[in-house]
């Protein structure tokens, strides 16, 4: 059991709150406590890469169940799971945004969601109607409520494998590296997925015919200067102090950098 639910998704404002409604709900049927996280809702809308990223990124700081849902085939033919681990546990739709998080967590069984629907309609006393746009409110919330409370095994069907999703799919030839911007911060800067073990020895990287050096602390360029940094994710960052690399093109999405020795 679990005494914690976090929550990751691209659903803006309004829509976390109706599913964190329903988490209290179906805990309060399951006789179970847990306290509800918000850890981010503005996960950029259909950017499952995006999302599994934040995801690989804190669920190691708390046992927790962590649901997270960026559902861009909501009510088609992908599963919906549940994943155990060795220390925590994750709920979300089998599009990938789950296994990078899952595999370093240490993988123990996967289920597919049975049944949760139904027990919310339980839990509320009335008959729903299945939402095709709306499983965080109808499947996941109440799958998240089941997992902390320990009752997986009754609303699950064992399954063998998800579907995978890798991180760091970034190619290097040479000084050439092609990688991704997952995603740009609200300060601008333009998160790539680049790890730091990548630049031993490096000075800076040029991209889109822009010069950025490679900096240990921002205090060590001027305000409105561009630099590179190894930030809190532990990959390659690019910035403008102060400013906005988003502002100059970088934006999510594949892009070339070329390694400064």
């Amino acid at each position: 059991m679990f005494d914690a639910i976090t929550l990751i998704t691209d659903f803006g404002s309004f829509y976390p709150g109706v599913v964190k409604c329903v988490i209290h709900s179906t805990l309060k049927c399951l006789n179970h406590k847990a306290e509800v996280i918000d850890v981010c809702h503005d996960v950029e809308p259909f950017n499952v890469f995006h999302g599994a990223f934040l995801l690989y990124n804190y669920y190691n700081y708390i046992n927790a169940v962590h649901c997270a849902i960026v559902d861009p085939t909501v009510g088609g033919e992908r599963k919906a799971i549940a994943v155990v681990c060795e220390k925590c546990a994750f709920v979300g739709p089998d599009n990938g945004i789950l296994y990078p998080a899952a595999k370093e967590a240490g993988i123990r069984k996967i289920y597919e969601i049975r049944g949760a629907f139904e027990f919310l309609s339980t839990c509320v006393g009335k008959k729903l109607k299945l939402s095709t746009t709306f499983h965080g409110r109808d499947v996941f919330a109440p799958a998240a409520s089941i997992v902390a409370a320990g009752k997986i095994e009754e609303f699950g069907e064992e399954l063998k494998e998800m579907k995978k999703l890798d991180l760091f799919d970034f190619k290097v030839d040479d000084e050439l590296v092609e990688c991704r911007i997952v995603f740009n911060d609200r300060f601008g800067n333009a998160v790539t997925n680049v790890k730091s073990d990548l630049l031993e020895g490096v000075t800076g990287v040029e991209a889109k015919g822009i010069y950025f050096p490679l900096i240990k602390r921002i205090p060590d360029v001027e305000v409105g200067e561009t630099f590179a940094i190894v930030g809190s994710f532990s990959t390659l960052e690019l910035c403008v102090r102060e400013g906005s690399a988003k502002e100059l093109g970088f934006k999510t999405g594949k892009i070339k950098i070329r390694l400064v020795k």
